[in-house]
């Protein structure tokens, strides 16, 4: 698009000024930002290569690569469940199984403490804790491995704890593979089975959504809830 963009626009040569000329075509034409950005990606990789090969300065390689993208305003929304839904979901797991007791603690954690699926795969006994009367998930690393700590509601708690009294679970990985016979693993799930597990009950509910709109769902029935705005960002590990 760029090349064909170029020959018709009577410009010569390739070079910074080239390229915001093409970025700002682009805007006029209203084109995404996301799409602009994925098409400078590609252009200053071109330019990269074409240093490499002799056809342009490494100056105006560098020069183009310093060449701005279009800052996204806003981003997408998502999905998160309504507080009938959330139970729904709460209460579809088969909790007579002891893969149901895993399942529904999954899904608690989730709505419960706002957790990504790669923490809750994370997760261990060890980061339960009782602080100042209540059960908190202590020194939780999430992205760029930044830690805290998030409050765990009662429902959550008590979702666990028959799920590790079930599995004989008193260290390690909290959430564990349950083969058909009903036999737990020793190693943790991954994250790709914990976003399974929440596919299979949803769809079984008629819902479309995934583990990060339980993270949403999380956040707003806090925000609903009256919880301050603080500690929600606090739970969700967000600067």
């Amino acid at each position: 698009d760029f090349m064909a963009w170029h020959s018709g626009s009577g410009r010569q040569g390739f070079d910074k000024a080239t390229v915001n000329a093409y970025v700002a075509h682009l805007r006029s034409e209203g084109t995404t930002a996301s799409s602009i950005n994925q098409r400078l990606v590609a252009i200053r990789k071109l330019a990269r290569e074409a240093a490499d090969n002799g056809l342009i300065d490494h100056a105006a390689a560098e020069a183009i690569a310093r060449a701005e993208g279009v800052r996204s305003e806003g981003k997408r929304l998502g999905n998160w469940l309504t507080q009938q839904q959330a139970q729904a979901l709460l209460d579809a797991p088969d909790v007579g199984t002891v893969k149901g007791l895993r399942d529904r603690a999954i899904l608690a954690v989730l709505l419960g403490c706002g957790l990504r699926r790669e923490e809750a795969a994370a997760l261990t006994v060890e980061h339960l804790q009782q602080r100042e009367g209540r059960w908190v998930v202590v020194d939780l690393a999430g992205k760029r491995n930044k830690l805290r700590s998030v409050p765990m509601p009662s429902f959550a708690k008590h979702a666990i704890d028959d799920w590790l009294l079930a599995a004989s679970i008193t260290v390690g990985p909290v959430f564990r593979p349950v083969n058909k016979g009903g036999r737990v693993g020793a190693g943790p799930m991954t994250a790709q089975a914990i976003y399974n597990a929440v596919n299979e009950y949803a769809a079984k509910l008629g819902l479309t959504v995934h583990p990060h709109d339980l993270r949403r769902t999380f956040a707003k029935l806090a925000h609903k809830g009256n919880a301050p705005l603080e500690q929600i960002q606090l739970s969700l590990g967000h600067s």
